[in-house]
């Protein structure tokens, strides 16, 4: 009897009206006419009263559906005012609720198995409900905390690591907002929780591309990290990648590289690409090679022709150096005109001409210098001068056009320093892991070109590795903030070829990557740059304030998991607030990130200028 009583008073408390209408997910509520104070009172406690952004519960028999208030309005009855003793009388209040999910046994489920009817009572949720649905992760699963609810500060926000890691993540926001302090955050909370966890050292890979040396100071995030930090500039002693030739010998990059057209210089790249792999680390077929054509090329007839391969056999060999100076390799033979031919300079002998007596040609220097000839510790070197060879195989033969191929080469001739200054091909350095299971890459003081083709290039090598190895216990996060700079598909500084590549390898990852252990997490001020492909595939959001349109229509018409109130919050959420949203969480919820220790923070903090000019 005394329970019933409970049950009583407390239907009576949490009631908050009843369903008025039925549109699909979309319901109307009638409040009741003593429920329009802003809090209820309960056994002593204070309690918030339904608003727009509240979650109710709708009671069908042994049903309970849960909604969220989107909106609300009211309606003056058609009676005279002066009829009702109290302004509250002639008012009715309706709800507008998006019904989201229903509650089965003990838990929250997302989703509807049945819709309400119209007289169905509405309610508050009680605090269990309410913890019920801010649960985001599963028993056997491990928290992590990473802030509270806005609304209710003592609401704390732990999230299961299964559910969130083992998943590609999307953090967006305005320069300012907070976006990269929830990035460090979560990871921080991570690392932090599995730092003394030998699998997890063992098994789990964390690769930060840093674009603006955020991540990459020593005790960013975490202590312990191994920190490449790279430079294409004047700077000495700074670090380089370790990366073998195979890494390199991939058609894809060096067209890219080689900034290569599709119908000549791409053909002409994957020739050179197996003729590097026919003659390997072998120097002494390098050379036979390379003297067997100049006798060809001192063979010829055909003197502009002739010339341009003994150009190209001069940028293979190392330079003719006398007294500080340069003098090439042409000191002892020279052309003759009227008999079309080359031939000895020393006449000693008579005329020798190179067609009829072939044997001279082993006595000049251009041929006695190719036993000077040793391979570089650059690949690209190397590569270029297997190009050349290349190059002059298939002009003797006939089969390729200097104009057509040559800018090839010089494109990759200019990027030769840049690659050699960021990348390590000699094998000296070590793994690229380095004894950490956490890098961070700061392309900080990486000109344009190399910030784009550096993550390009290793992203492509750690997802082949993974999707070869396909070990179930194997993981790899990729975590790239300003991922504008590489994910875009406006960009104009490169060709559609290029930018194809570059979209495919990381869209492929994002659709497939999770078969083989291997997750994104980007971040972005500026998610309407960023290809709509990837945006969809993400499976959590973490969306701090965007005042952009179509930043907020790009983030609204790619991410199923957002309501009306989440959208429209984004404009006015305040710095370190986001909303929380995807398969991680049952509905969208508005959530403070917690502060990080000061000196774990990323460096990103605005200069306080008042300060700065007032000392």
């Amino acid at each position: 009897m005394e329970q019933n009583k409970d049950i009583s008073i407390y239907n009576s408390v949490f009631r908050i009206g009843i369903v008025h209408s039925v549109d699909g997910r979309v319901i109307m509520v009638l409040v009741d006419k003593d429920k329009n104070n802003s809090h209820l009172i309960f056994q002593g406690q204070l309690i918030k009263n339904v608003a727009v952004g509240s979650y109710v519960k709708v009671l069908k028999g042994f049903e309970t559906i849960v909604g969220k208030v989107e909106s609300e309005y009211i309606e003056t009855d058609k009676g005279v005012p002066v009829q009702y003793s109290s302004q509250e009388e002639y008012i009715s209040r309706f709800l507008i609720i998006k019904l989201i999910g229903h509650i089965e046994g003990h838990s929250y489920k997302k989703g509807l198995t049945e819709l309400p009817l119209i007289a169905n009572e509405c309610h508050l949720l009680t605090n269990n409900e309410f913890e019920m649905i801010h649960s985001f992760g599963s028993k056997d699963d491990m928290l992590i905390k990473i802030g509270a609810i806005v609304s209710d500060p003592l609401v704390p926000i732990s999230i299961g690591v299964n559910k969130l890691f083992a998943s590609h993540i999307g953090i967006f926001g305005n320069t300012g907002s907070g976006k990269s302090y929830t990035l460090a955050k979560i990871y921080r909370q991570l690392f932090l929780t599995f730092k003394d966890n030998e699998s997890f050292k063992n098994n789990a890979k964390f690769l930060f591309y840093d674009f603006n040396g955020e991540y990459s100071k020593e005790n960013a995030i975490i202590e312990g990290k191994k920190i490449y930090d790279l430079s294409t500039g004047t700077e000495e002693g700074k670090d380089k990648i370790p990366l073998s030739d195979k890494d390199m010998l991939d058609e894809n990059l060096l067209c890219i590289f080689a900034s290569a057209t599709e119908k000549t210089q791409r053909p002409f790249i994957v020739r050179c690409i197996k003729l590097y792999k026919t003659i390997g680390c072998d120097i002494d077929k390098f050379k036979n090679y390379l003297k067997r054509q100049i006798v060809d090329i001192l063979e010829m007839s055909d003197k502009v022709k002739g010339d341009l391969l003994i150009d190209y056999v001069e940028e293979i060999l190392p330079p003719n150096i006398k007294n500080g100076i340069d003098i090439g390799l042409r000191e002892d033979f020279s052309y003759h005109s009227n008999a079309q031919c080359y031939f000895l300079k020393d006449r000693s002998n008579g005329f020798i001409n190179f067609q009829d007596r072939p044997q001279y040609i082993l006595n000049l220097k251009i041929y006695q210098q190719v036993d000077q000839f040793a391979f570089s510790d650059n690949f690209i070197k190397n590569f270029i001068n297997i190009m050349y060879m290349r190059l002059i195989y298939d002009m003797l033969g006939n089969r390729a056009m200097n104009e057509h191929i040559a800018p090839a080469i010089n494109k990759l001739k200019s990027n030769e320093k840049n690659i050699e200054k960021v990348f390590d091909f000699t094998g000296k350095i070590g793994s690229f892991w380095n004894m950490s299971n956490i890098v961070a890459i700061n392309l900080c003081n990486v000109n344009t070109d190399m910030k784009k083709l550096i993550p390009l290039l290793l992203t492509n090598k750690l997802y082949r590795e993974y999707k070869k190895r396909r070990e179930f216990n194997s993981y790899l996060n990729i975590i790239v903030d300003e991922a504008h700079n590489i994910l875009s598909y406006q960009s104009t500084r490169e060709s559609e070829s290029w930018k194809d590549y570059r979209l495919e390898v990381f869209e492929e990852i994002i659709k497939e990557g999770r078969k083989f252990g291997v997750f994104m997490t980007i971040a972005s001020q500026r998610p309407s740059d960023i290809s709509s492909t990837i945006i969809s595939q993400l499976h959590n959001y973490f969306i701090h304030r965007l005042m952009n349109e179509k930043d907020i229509q790009q983030v609204n018409n790619t991410i199923s998991y957002l309501d009306k109130v989440s959208v429209e919050s984004l404009p006015i959420l305040s710095t370190g607030v986001c909303v929380l949203a995807g398969q991680l969480s049952e509905m969208p919820i508005v959530v403070q990130i917690d502060r990080i220790e000061d000196k774990n923070k990323p460096q990103n903090d605005t200069i306080n200028i008042v300060e700065a000019w007032c000392k």
